[in-house]
């Protein structure tokens, strides 16, 4: 699927410095390429031709209607779209109207209402019927007054230094199409230039603003003296953009080879507008950021020597360092998800001359790994100050319930265009976040973990990728991966596959809620942290090629190869199918013994039956957590597929891969009709690009019902009653077993003999506060703790006396023989008793219900694996 446009992405462009974001919730791509401002201007003229505008408006089905509109564009304005474009394009032009008036009010009239959309005023007086008596020559009429007044306000930027935010907000459309406007492609102002202003026009960046990130990224990319090479001797240049693009796409930039291009050429027509009006009192590095690395670029000459190439990395390095060390707070204002360092490789002689250059000015620098990170020029502190000022007023600009959106680059085919220009090799990935902010600046507590800061990694070579992701190893962890999620959804064996943009950052924040449930519940997993918004770190697993299936509900392909069960039988116990990862035979299903026939030997651990049985309990369990904690949310678990993989350090089998909303059926209220798993996607007749966000819609309610998992309304506590401090140590264990299960346990002393006021005092105080209480009563010799509390509470009250071993057999009768009219349980073992608490606690909290089922998963496999080495030393 192609990138999405930007103004039917809702995001608005306009010429002035500010950019306003509106998220789109419904509207798709229009089925293609960009519009050009000449096709919609050409769509804009047939449609205000009166009759096409009452046509519109007195029919539902208008498939005719804009079959004729694209016709009429054909014929008259040589715009080749179909009518599904057309309508698509109509659809979304009439929504940029309503976000734009929307906004426009919101923000209190401030701006006109046309600076949040391009062409408001047209599609305004088409939808209004204003000023359209003579319909499409009116418009055309219209267009072109409005290309004239664009291009004469356009053609001249005042750049201030006081109110310096970032050269690339000065992205304007100073070109004309002379079909339109009949004037000369490339006029200007014809005022005399100011002495304090510089005249500068530039093209569209084709989308939203472009980050210090992505900028430094491209600069870096474009100091490649291959790419400079193949930019210099190539006349068409798309090969050559499209493989920079495919460069920043490996750092996570999403830009495609348009936007490239784009913002190439406004960098060197800026470069060149200030090196023609340079003057004494302008210093062009204070006006035009990036000055001195592009000026680097563009004075090395086609033929650069190495020394040059030296000087000018060496010359990076230090405004990296310069800039490093003066930005201060304003790098915390400007943090973005990630970016990715990279290098350009150097010869010995290179690495050592640069070495010896910069020994003195980098302590702890090392000049050959050359970090994007805070590559900026060496800026004046004043300057460095604005900046950061410029940056704040900016984001208090900035509706907060406006969106911003991505994009995603177009669908290019890498593999032939690789021979053009080499790929450099990612060597490290880390995070933009000020590691000397302060911990609640740099990451929000969503839930009770506490996420370490991002470090930096070191990524290596590609181990494997599949259909919705790629592992990646890491380098200085040996034992760790990097898995990072591709934004495409496939169905079918890869049948059917588009492009969803978003859907990494979807997979991966589902998969790593998911995880982390299970981790938090005691379930072995490969995950080890979130290192970004599209990839996680995981253990290194050799994965068993094993699909495990466990179904709570028939339906899907259990139906077709099980004639006769109608869809909605509900198993119980849970039914459990294994299929074999085989994608030329479309995933066969197999049994346990051909599983255990093949004899899978991975990471040095034999797949036997020991270890079959473990991954099906382990199934089982899983389902069951996760069904759980989806009933939280009112949602049934229909069913779901893991896979399991050999941890290449222990040897332990894990539960690996991903769980996101791929993996499962999820039906909301138990209504198939409301699902909100990939089901919806692989039933669709068409993929549309209304179908497909309504796709993206589901994963992303799934995403943030998901978080919800983590959390849990209920509130509980363990109250223990000890008769006096000799029993502390007894009530310390109950506590470190209650904090176990995420009890909160509270120990206090009272005497039911010596005190009985004190006692039902203190009982009181718990009651008072309506959480709900579970009272633990541990009293040795004659217990009259727990029958007083037992007889003066509806709370339950569990008996854990301290058997010692003279009286023990006799005391503990005190506890287990209760009047008439008491329910006071006893419980010897001081985990049990703990134990028993949770079970109390886990009918209505789902998180410590999670943790009292994986810890009977793990006591079960724990038998299994002693079992199998007593057979071992048997036999």
């Amino acid at each position: 699927m192609e990138e999405v446009g930007a103004h039917q992405r809702g995001v608005y462009i306009s010429s002035a410095p500010e950019v306003v974001q509106v998220h789109q919730a419904f509207l798709g791509p229009e089925e293609g390429r960009h519009w050009t401002d000449e096709e919609v201007r050409a769509l804009l003229c047939v449609w205000a031709d009166r009759r096409v505008r009452e046509s519109l408006k007195s029919t539902l089905h208008n498939k005719y209607i804009f079959q004729e509109i694209s016709r009429q564009m054909q014929h008259t304005f040589g715009v080749v779209r179909n009518w599904k474009q057309c309508r698509t394009k109509y659809k979304n032009l009439k929504y940029d109207y309503k976000m734009a008036k929307s906004t426009h009010t919101a923000r209190g009239g401030r701006n006109s209402p046309g600076k949040y959309m391009k062409f408001f005023h047209e599609v305004e007086a088409i939808l209004l019927d204003r000023g359209l008596e003579d319909g499409s020559l009116e418009m055309k009429r219209m267009l072109c007054d409005g290309e004239k007044a664009s291009a004469a306000s356009e053609s001249e930027v005042v750049i201030e230094i006081d109110n310096y935010v970032n050269s690339d907000h000065y992205d304007m459309n100073g070109d004309m199409d002379p079909k339109w406007g009949g004037t000369d492609t490339n006029s200007t102002s014809a005022d005399p230039p100011a002495a304090d202003q510089l005249h500068v026009v530039t093209v569209p960046d084709l989308g939203r603003n472009w980050s210090d990130q992505e900028v430094r990224a491209l600069i870096h990319v474009w100091s490649d003296e291959r790419v400079q090479r193949q930019l210099e001797s190539s006349t068409r240049k798309r090969d050559v953009f499209t493989q920079i693009s495919n460069r920043l796409m490996q750092q996570g930039i999403e830009r495609d080879w348009k936007q490239c291009h784009t913002k190439y050429k406004n960098l060197k027509y800026l470069y060149r507008s200030f090196q023609k009006g340079k003057t004494d009192e302008a210093d062009p590095k204070r006006l035009m950021r990036y000055y001195g690395e592009v000026d680097a670029i563009m004075n090395r000459g086609p033929r650069g020597s190495r020394a040059d190439r030296r000087s000018d990395l060496h010359r990076i390095a230090m405004l990296e360092h310069d800039a490093h060390t003066m930005s201060g707070s304003e790098d915390r204002m400007c943090r973005s998800e990630s970016v990715s360092p990279i290098r350009l490789p150097l010869t010995p002689q290179e690495e050592r001359g640069m070495k010896i250059e910069s020994s003195h000015h980098l302590d702890q620098w090392q000049p050959q790994d050359i970090s994007l990170e805070s590559c900026e020029s060496s800026l004046p502190r004043g300057d460095a100050l604005w900046t950061g000022r410029g940056r704040k007023r900016k984001a208090d600009d900035e509706d907060p319930l406006l969106t911003p959106v991505k994009k995603i680059a177009d669908n290019v085919n890498i593999k032939e265009e690789q021979t053009q220009v080499p790929i450099i090799e990612v060597l490290s990935v880390c995070s933009m976040a000020n590691q000397d902010a302060p911990p609640e600046t740099q990451f929000s507590v969503t839930s009770k973990r506490s996420m370490a800061p991002t470090q930096e990694l070191s990524i290596g070579q590609k181990l494997n990728e599949g259909k919705t992701k790629q592992i990646f190893e890491i380098v200085d962890q040996p034992g760790l991966v990097l898995v990072q999620s591709k934004d495409q959804i496939t169905a079918g064996n890869a049948v059917r596959k588009d492009q969803m943009e978003g859907k990494a950052a979807i997979a991966n924040k589902t998969t790593s809620c998911v995880f982390e449930l299970l981790q938090q519940s005691g379930i072995k997993t490969a995950f080890v942290r979130q290192h970004s918004d599209t990839a996680f770190v995981a253990a290194h697993c050799e994965m068993i090629p094993i699909e495990w299936v466990c179904r709570r509900v028939a339906t899907g392909s259990f139906l077709k190869r099980n004639p006769g069960v109608k869809e909605g039988y509900r198993f119980s116990p849970l039914k459990m199918e294994m299929f074999f990862k085989d994608d030329a035979n479309n995933d066969p299903q197999w049994s346990e013994e051909q599983l255990l026939e093949t004899k899978f030997c991975l990471a040095g651990l034999d797949i036997g039956r020991c270890e079959v049985d473990i991954m099906n309990r382990s199934t089982v369990a899983i389902f069951e957590i996760l069904e759980k904690a989806w009933a939280t949310q009112n949602c049934t678990l229909v069913d779901m597929k893991i896979e399991f993989g050999v941890n290449v350090k222990t040897q332990e089998i894990v539960l690996a891969d991903v769980i996101d909303n791929d993996s499962w059926r999820l039906w909301p209220a138990g209504d198939r009709s409301q699902q909100k798993d990939k089901q919806v996607y692989r039933d669709l007749k068409e993929v549309t690009p209304e179908a497909m966000q309504m796709v993206k819609r589901n994963f992303e309610w799934v995403s943030e019902r998901v978080k919800l998992l983590l959390k849990s309304q209920a509130n509980e506590r363990v109250v223990v009653l000890m008769g006096s401090t000799s029993d502390v140590a007894h009530c310390e264990k109950i506590k470190k077993a209650c904090d176990s299960y995420g009890i909160p346990c509270v120990l206090r002393v009272t005497s039911a003999h010596k005190g009985p006021d004190e006692t039902l005092r203190i009982k009181a105080e718990y009651e008072g506060d309506g959480v709900p209480t579970v009272f633990v009563a541990v009293a040795g010799r004659s217990n009259g703790l727990g029958p007083v509390m037992s007889g003066n509470t509806a709370y339950p009250v569990i008996n854990c006396p301290p058997i010692t071993p003279d009286w023990g057999s006799q005391d503990v009768w005190s506890s287990l023989r209760m009047p008439s009219g008491l329910g006071c349980s006893t419980i010897l073992s001081p985990d049990a008793a703990a134990q028993f608490a949770a079970q109390i606690f886990g009918l209505t909290n789902h998180l410590v219900w999670c943790k009292l089922r994986a810890s009977m998963l793990k006591t079960w496999v724990a038998l299994k694996v002693a079992d199998k080495k007593l057979q071992a030393c048997s036999l």
